[in-house]
């Protein structure tokens, strides 16, 4: 059984539950979850992720998941069984561990929960809630090992498989208005941005007036500057127009892609980024970013700053042990004057695009060749194979 609660679960949880599939055709495989994981062969109980939340969930949300977690106490019940994945979640997905663990299943964490990141003393709760945590970030296991923590580092999807770059091409020159023009380099005086809001309700109402200010006042620096704003499923895209009217309107030298992020990327010459997994599919194509994440400064003074225990917010950072991208974190104005003064000194400063892009470099040969949904899979069956001796 798996569980994800967010899109990135469910895209994370696809290809492994594929592979599985692949290899054990009759193996029986449910799940709480989204689209890719019905298609990829999860039998899908109920849908979930279409409204995920980052950071504390409200009342609401909180009510919702206690109803949730009935609901698979019930179905744990009359339906055992072997092996529960939770995906990503971790404040969803701990009481599941409880349950699916009280009934007598094997718990394989896929995706670390970030404990390492914030509020670390959760890793008693990880401890006593998981049989293996497969990591996606090289740094992981050795932190869990040393913690009592079983933790085996599998790879990241994301690099799984190498991308069709002239695919990617062949979709950029397709695009209206800007396809045509999209192949020549953007150049110092009409730098292209691929502007990255996110993907969750949260993220979009505070990562997106930023972005279209930080826009706006690029577009004064470089007046031929062009953007593309990556819009993770045309919902999204409807919804961040129906923003823009309210926030001074949609900016000339903007355009909207829906569901190519991959291309939108390829495009670019910078992207201004709101940090999370999004970051490492930049870094895959070595292209220089600027990052950020709006929280609420209330929250932050008053919760935040005492729960988060790592020097660095986004991945590459993270992963590289230094800062290589910079990140605004946390970002507390409204306006993108910060992101937008970022992006104008990263274009500037002689030598920097260059080095980040070497930097970028650097990163992604720890997270190649490596095969993380067989890893999965294979972790999965290894933990299988163990139940019930």
């Amino acid at each position: 059984m798996f569980t994800a609660f967010e899109p990135s679960g469910d895209d994370h949880a696809s290809t492994v539950i594929a592979e599985l599939r692949a290899r054990r055709p009759d193996m029986p495989i449910y799940a709480w979850g989204g689209p890719k994981m019905e298609r990829a062969g999860a039998v899908i109980v109920e849908r979930t992720g279409d409204d995920a939340v980052m950071g504390m969930p409200g009342l609401a949300k909180i009510r919702e998941h206690r109803r949730i977690n009935r609901r698979i106490a019930a179905w744990l019940d009359a339906n055992p069984v072997a092996v529960h994945v939770p995906v990503d979640s971790p404040a969803a997905n701990f009481p599941i561990c409880a349950i699916a663990k009280a009934r007598g299943a094997r718990v394989v964490h896929l995706v670390a929960p970030q404990v390492w990141a914030w509020a670390s003393w959760r890793i008693r709760k990880l401890r006593r809630l998981t049989d293996l945590v497969l990591c996606l970030l090289p740094f992981e296991e050795a932190w869990f090992l040393t913690r009592g923590v079983q933790a085996k580092f599998i790879g990241h999807p994301l690099f799984d498989e190498p991308l069709d770059t002239d695919e990617l091409d062949r979709r950029i020159a397709a695009w209206p208005s800007i396809g045509a023009s999209a192949a020549p380099p953007g150049g110092p005086a009409q730098p292209r941005f691929a502007l990255m809001p996110g993907s969750r309700p949260g993220e979009l109402r505070g990562s997106f007036p930023v972005l279209l200010d930080a826009f706006r006042r690029l577009r004064q620096v470089y007046p031929h500057a062009t953007a593309v704003v990556a819009a993770t499923k045309p919902e999204v895209a409807e919804e961040l127009r129906r923003r823009a009217k309210s926030l001074g309107g949609w900016p000339e030298g903007m355009e909207m892609i829906s569901g190519d992020t991959d291309a939108v990327i390829r495009w670019c010459d910078v992207a201004l980024v709101t940090s999370g997994t999004v970051t490492l599919q930049v870094a895959r194509q070595r292209k220089p970013m600027v990052t950020f994440y709006r929280f609420s400064r209330l929250m932050y003074h008053l919760l935040g700053r005492w729960l988060v225990s790592t020097p660095y917010f986004t991945l590459p950072n993270l992963i590289a042990g230094k800062r290589i991208v910079p990140e605004l974190i946390p970002y507390f104005d409204k306006d993108g004057e910060e992101v937008a003064m970022a992006a104008v000194r990263l274009l500037r400063a002689p030598g920097a695009m260059d080095e980040q892009r070497a930097q970028l470099a650097e990163v992604c040969r720890k997270l190649e060749g490596r095969r993380a949904a067989r890893a999965a899979a294979e972790a999965i069956e290894g933990v299988m194979a163990g139940v019930g001796r």
